[in-house]
């Protein structure tokens, strides 16, 4: 952490977490607390859970949690201190210089030259389009139908035929090769010295999400090759976790997202007015941006090109979609290759009715899997059937797989109850597989897993009190006093469960509690959401008092005790081992009294 502690805690303390997460995550109030569809992980019944009085989110579906700074990095794939001036800007608050070490200055300064550059590239490309210069490439652009407005809003333009053009434009601008170098803008040869990647293109600008230029794309205007040029990775572009037109989308979309596969394709798209098509960067669709599309909608509609290569994208990028946890359906433009094309044939309205029309991705899977076989052919028939079957073992859930069954036996005229049948024959074929690897699994760690279970029965039941504990604390501070009589931060003896209590036993002596800010203070994921999880943590009511005192001093008593054996295992002064012998002994006669 490079900034003052002071630093962090105002930045937080002026970015209130519910307003945050509201502009991501649909929110609705219940109790005390805010709840949606967590934004993590694939699920249909809200568990996602946002407080505005701890400052923190919590899902009971999936154990995701921690504070604002936490939320923002996970949603946005951002670092510490990306989140912190992206918060830090949205609280209209300026951080102070030098908060950073040497090195990451170094990195950020970068960065921000690299951006710097490309953004005045940008500028110098569209100024070129507009110049006489690039009247060719103007033309070019307009015979594909696109508009003036088109154009401008997309930041299109033209890379000069002279091949160091933008070199020399950077070198007046005061630009050394060092920084140039590593733009990925420009090539340096020992014989032929440097000169400009992109020369005689039209150039596309690749924007992130707040619409910064992090990289180019460039498309030859004749029959040149390659037809498409695009910027290598560097510092500031990283192709599988970006995507074209990703800077044009906003919130959460109910009407899902289009992905092609051409920037010509976005553009034609969005002059249409599907403004809510993108396009993966010159590389195969990624887990990466499979992620990065769930953020936006839960719906995907895959609009690659007709042809084969189209097809094997389509069958790649379906399980990634998947995955993630997002439904996939796929447009039929046939007999038109891509977009573009099929709406300058026939029109926007068109191409609407083929969206409405998108087949369900088992079905186009099921589609493109028919087309391998002779249907006339029994035998190929066959084949056919047992890897449809297959393909519905996907389904994990019963009524789900059933459903699947039952249409595609209506699409094909197949028996619903012979074609159920060979799907439970292929279940029970994996299930043996898997059987089989248990068993030999279990030949290997038999012996560890019988000596170490008792242990982990240990450990497992220690961890829970000390969760339990905490929450109680955090949720009633009149527990305290009690209760540091007896057991204090050292007594804990887990991380991150010790460092929790040595916190809140220290904000309990000042009478207020803050869960965002014992959260700020875990490095790592995984630590904050189980600190998230501390403080959000679901316990049975006990409404009598006698009964919540019973679990209280059953807790106390645990710990401590296993506490004072640990101690007493270590220790080998014999005036400190009767000492804690005595301890030990009192704590059959303890009993903390809860305050009414």
């Amino acid at each position: 952490m490079y900034y003052s502690e002071d630093v962090v805690e105002e930045v937080r303390q002026r970015s209130d977490i519910v307003d945050v997460i509201s502009s991501y995550v649909n929110l609705k109030k219940s109790g005390s607390n805010f709840f949606g569809l967590c934004p993590f992980h694939n699920e249909k019944s809200p568990s996602f859970s946002v407080s505005g009085s701890k400052q923190m989110y919590y899902c009971f579906g999936c154990g995701a949690g921690g504070n604002v700074f936490t939320f923002l990095m996970e949603y946005e794939n951002l670092t510490f201190r990306e989140a912190l001036g992206q918060l830090a800007d949205r609280a209209g608050m300026a951080l102070p210089e030098g908060g950073s070490s040497e090195e990451e200055r170094k990195q950020r300064d970068m960065r921000e030259r690299i951006l710097e550059i490309h953004k005045l590239a940008a500028n110098y490309f569209y100024a070129k389009l507009n110049s006489d210069r690039g009247k060719g490439a103007k033309q070019y652009l307009l015979d594909r139908q696109l508009s003036e407005e088109t154009i401008r809003r997309f930041g299109l333009g033209y890379s000069d035929k002279y091949s160091n053009d933008l070199y020399q434009y950077m070198k007046k601008k005061g630009f050394d090769d060092t920084i140039l170098n590593q733009t990925g803008l420009f090539t340096f040869h020992e014989k032929y010295g440097a000169g400009d990647k992109f020369w005689n293109r039209v150039m596309f600008p690749i924007m992130d999400k707040t619409n910064k230029v992090i990289a180019f794309g460039g498309r030859v205007m004749g029959d040149g090759k390659p037809k498409y040029l695009n910027s290598p990775e560097t510092l500031i572009f990283d192709k599988s976790r970006n995507l074209y037109g990703l800077n044009f989308l906003h919130g959460k979309l109910d009407h899902g997202i289009i992905i092609c596969e051409g920037y010509m394709d976005v553009i034609a798209l969005h002059q249409a007015g599907f403004t809510n098509a993108v396009a993966s960067l010159g590389t195969a669709f990624t887990s990466q941006q499979s992620s990065l599309l769930k953020r936006y909608s839960d719906t995907v509609y895959l609009c690659y090109d007709s042809d084969g290569a189209g097809v094997k994208a389509a069958l790649r990028a379906i399980p990634m979609l998947k995955e993630a946890g997002i439904t996939v359906r796929v447009i039929d433009m046939r007999p038109y290759k891509d977009p573009d094309e099929f709406i300058k044939a026939l029109s926007a309205e068109e191409f609407k009715k083929r969206i409405d029309g998108a087949v369900n991705s088992f079905f186009y899977e099921i589609g493109v899997l028919r087309q391998q076989y002779d249907m006339d052919d029994p035998a190929e028939k066959t084949k056919f059937m047992n890897e449809a079957a297959k393909k519905c073992l996907a389904f994990e859930q019963e009524i789900e797989r059933n459903n699947y069954i039952e249409a595609f036996c209506r699409e094909y005229g197949v028996r619903t109850d012979d074609f159920r049948q060979l799907v439970r024959h292929h279940a029970a074929a994996m299930a043996g597989m898997t059987y089989q690897k248990r068993r030999e699994e279990s030949g290997i760690r038999n012996y560890s897993a019988n000596n170490s279970r008792n242990t982990s029965a240990k450990e497992n039941g220690t961890t829970r009190i000390q969760g339990i504990l905490l929450t109680w604390l955090g949720e009633d501070l009149s527990l305290f006093p009690a209760v540091r009589e007896v057991v204090g931060p050292e007594d804990f003896p887990d991380e991150p469960y010790r460092s929790v209590a040595t916190m809140l036993y220290e904000q309990a002596e000042t009478g207020a509690i803050s869960p965002a800010t014992i959260i700020s203070r875990f490095d790592s994921k995984e630590e904050q959401s189980v600190v998230a999880g501390i403080f959000n943590r679901q316990v049975k009511e006990v409404s009598a008092q006698a009964e919540r005192e019973k679990a209280l001093n059953e807790m106390v008593k645990t710990l401590k005790k296993a506490s004072l054996e640990k101690r007493s295992r270590e220790v080998t002064d014999m005036n400190e081992l009767q000492n804690l012998i005595l301890e030990k002994k009192k704590l059959e006669h303890l009993h903390i009294t809860i305050q009414k």
